[in-house]
């Protein structure tokens, strides 16, 4: 997926540098999540909540939770939160491309409004410690003598874990069997106690579990760091480096310079000593996407994430 990377190097090259005056809110910040306790979109809101208290001592910021369908109920509801500048909803890609595609949501592409993207957690292929299956070889091997068989559990209906599930089986000619979940936190379970023969998750996933599961292949350009005995799919034949990105999105009557101030905040959040040093121990690839480089980053993202949907066969009912 060649054109992946030119868009990701784009927003790592941001100005993540630049000098800037932090402007506090001047109340606590309500902080919505489309996704359960437990996941990746939490262990960031989590960090955040941890370093803006650090530089806004005065303001707590209020981690709230409205799940459901894949992330689609918060999003679909986003708009009616008040545009003070103070309600923050954690938005995903390509979640909010690919659901909108399928229809089975009330909300459109264009209905989210972000204002900072903060990071990327790359694909990454795992299976119960215990499990027979051994290396990726193994899980393929095992794929193709038992078609539809092998279970897989991931994050949501037509999100990241969705289309990397469907790219695995036709990346490699196999069949296996995608089961969603309302988040990470909640499919931890079924992987752990072996209700699903794996996952196919995001890095954050694997290096959190590390003694509870075994990766097999991660969607890096390079082999992970804090798992350097997991081969890259580039390794294995597939050109394959993707994932999902996180981000904050605001309600449209949000007036710019609010989105301004909260795209700013949330760069000098990514600049942290403190937030670079729990992204690296946590599997998070931190990018700075902010109100400057956002035109043209979610039209390369929605470009991408179309053709994508299209592979997909997405929005043929």
């Amino acid at each position: 997926m060649k054109r992946f990377i030119p868009a990701l190097a784009l927003a790592l090259l941001a100005p993540v540098a630049m000098a800037q005056q932090v402007t506090c809110p001047e109340k606590n910040v309500q902080y919505w999540q489309a996704f359960p306790p437990g996941g990746e979109s939490d262990s960031s809101a989590r960090h955040q909540q941890l370093v803006l208290h650090k530089k806004c001592p005065n303001i707590d910021t209020i981690v709230q939770y409205k799940s459901g369908a894949g992330g689609a109920l918060m999003w679909t509801q986003m708009n009616q939160l008040p545009g003070d500048g103070l309600n923050v909803v954690g938005i995903n890609l390509p979640h909010i491309v690919f659901q909108p595609i399928q229809g089975d949501v009330q909300y459109k592409t264009g209905d989210v409004t972000p204002v900072f993207w903060f990071h990327f957690t790359p694909d990454i292929l795992v299976v119960n410690s215990k499990s027979p299956i051994k290396n990726f070889q193994d899980f393929v091997a095992a794929a193709k003598a038992n078609p539809g068989k092998l279970s897989l559990a991931g994050s949501g209906q037509y999100s990241a874990n969705h289309a990397a599930h469907e790219r695995l089986d036709a990346a490699f000619g196999i069949k296996t069997l995608y089961v969603p979940f309302k988040g990470t936190g909640d499919l931890a379970t079924s992987v752990m106690g072996g209700q699903v023969d794996g996952a196919m998750t995001y890095t954050p996933f694997a290096i959190v579990n590390k003694e509870k599961v075994r990766p097999l292949a991660v969607a890096m350009e390079h082999r992970h760091p804090l798992m350097p005995d997991v081969p890259t799919f580039k390794e294995l034949g597939v050109d394959w480096v993707d994932g999902a990105y996180r981000g904050i999105g605001v309600p449209k009557s949000t007036p710019v310079a609010e989105r301004k101030r909260l795209s700013d905040l949330w760069r000098a959040l990514n600049n942290d000593p403190e937030m670079k040093d729990l992204a690296a121990k946590n599997g998070f690839e931190l990018v700075n996407v902010g109100m400057e480089e956002m035109d043209g980053f979610m039209a390369s993202k929605t470009r991408l994430y179309t053709e994508g949907a299209a592979r997909m066969g997405l929005g043929k009912k």
